[in-house]
């Protein structure tokens, strides 16, 4: 019988002395009442407390942990619903508030986590959403840090996720983004038209340039050529003139030969009349063309014998029948004879 009161003893004791032997694990700890008053809390490592006086109440880790936020109806600042969720990185700092300041550390970040969400969403309008997600985070890191400070919590990162609108504001979002594709697309094809046409417009506008450059050249070039053609004429006529001059001074018998060429010459015209396509035909005998001769030396000498012999040596040159005699009809008829 006293065996086995001693056995029980012994069992009794060893439970009592195991449980009052505690190994905390790194990165953990726990908080420990005596009586239903606040005690100690274990740090990691290998920890005691007394039997039957002492009771660990609470776990938890130091470590950060990740917090899921569930997809939120959201209202816009311009009335348009969204859904919104979120990713929380948080850590538990102080044991003691996050048992003693809060019944459910979990459920009380996640609530205040879902109406910060809101209420940062409200203040905005839907197109702020999509491009202030950054802002966002700090915005929501910032409030839900002093929020929480109370808890012993510390927020370290808070990210959006997903902000999805409804499916409404997806299709005119679609349409919106199509139409201003299309806008986009015919500003850049009607830039390209205009600069094509003022391009060609400039190449036109400088080929008509450089046409009229380079006419204006030719046009230049050939009238310096008439007018070198003219002077050479006149230069050479001129010493024809001279030489003509010079031997009918010298050589009697010149101002024969320079009747029968004034006659040659007549009757070049004449032949030059008759093959010209836009001229008349003349008929002419050609018994007369002595007497024509002679008309036209008549002519010639009843123009110059008008003026009175002191003004033909004051006012006028020498008469051009004293200078150069037409060829007599008698003379004319030899040469035609001889030939």
């Amino acid at each position: 019988m006293e065996q086995i009161l001693l056995l029980i003893f012994l069992a009794l004791g060893g439970s009592t002395v195991a449980g009052s032997v505690k190994i905390v694990n790194e990165k953990n700890a726990y908080l420990v009442e005596s009586f239903g008053s606040y005690k100690k809390r274990l740090e990691p490592g290998l920890r005691f407390i007394v039997p039957f006086m002492d009771k660990i109440v609470y776990k938890e880790t130091t470590r950060e942990k990740v917090l899921d936020i569930p997809p939120q109806s959201c209202i816009t600042k311009d009335n348009v619903a969204i859904s919104v969720d979120a990713v929380v990185y948080w850590r538990v700092m102080d044991l003691y508030k996050a048992y003693y300041k809060v019944e459910n550390l979990r459920d009380a970040v996640v609530n205040l986590v879902l109406t910060q969400i809101r209420s940062e969403m409200g203040k905005l309008e839907l197109d702020q959403t999509f491009t202030a997600r950054s802002e966002i985070n700090e915005i929501l890191l910032r409030e839900l840090d002093l929020s929480t400070d109370p808890w012993g919590v510390k927020v370290t990162r808070v990210e959006l996720r997903d902000i999805v609108p409804s499916r409404a504001v997806q299709d005119s979002m679609e349409l919106q983004m199509a139409a201003e594709r299309r806008k986009r697309a015919a500003i850049l094809t009607s830039e390209g038209e205009r600069d094509s046409a003022v391009n060609s417009a400039k190449g036109s506008a400088e080929a008509a340039i450089l046409q009229a450059e380079a006419a204006k050249k030719a046009a230049i070039l050939q009238a310096e050529a008439t007018a070198q053609q003219e002077v050479l004429k006149a230069q050479a006529t001129a010493q024809a003139l001279d030489i003509v001059t010079d031997k009918l001074k010298t050589d009697p018998k010149a101002q024969e030969a320079l009747q029968y060429l004034l006659a040659q010459s007549y009757l070049d015209m004449g032949r030059t009349i008759g093959t010209s396509d836009s001229s008349k035909v003349m008929f002419m005998d050609p018994n007369s063309l002595v007497g024509t001769l002679e008309g036209i030396r008549s002519a010639v000498g009843d123009s110059t014998q008008k003026a009175s012999p002191e003004a033909q040596k004051q006012n006028s040159p020498t008469p051009i029948r004293d200078r150069y005699p037409l060829p007599k009809a008698s003379d004319l008829e030899q040469g035609l004879s001889k030939q």
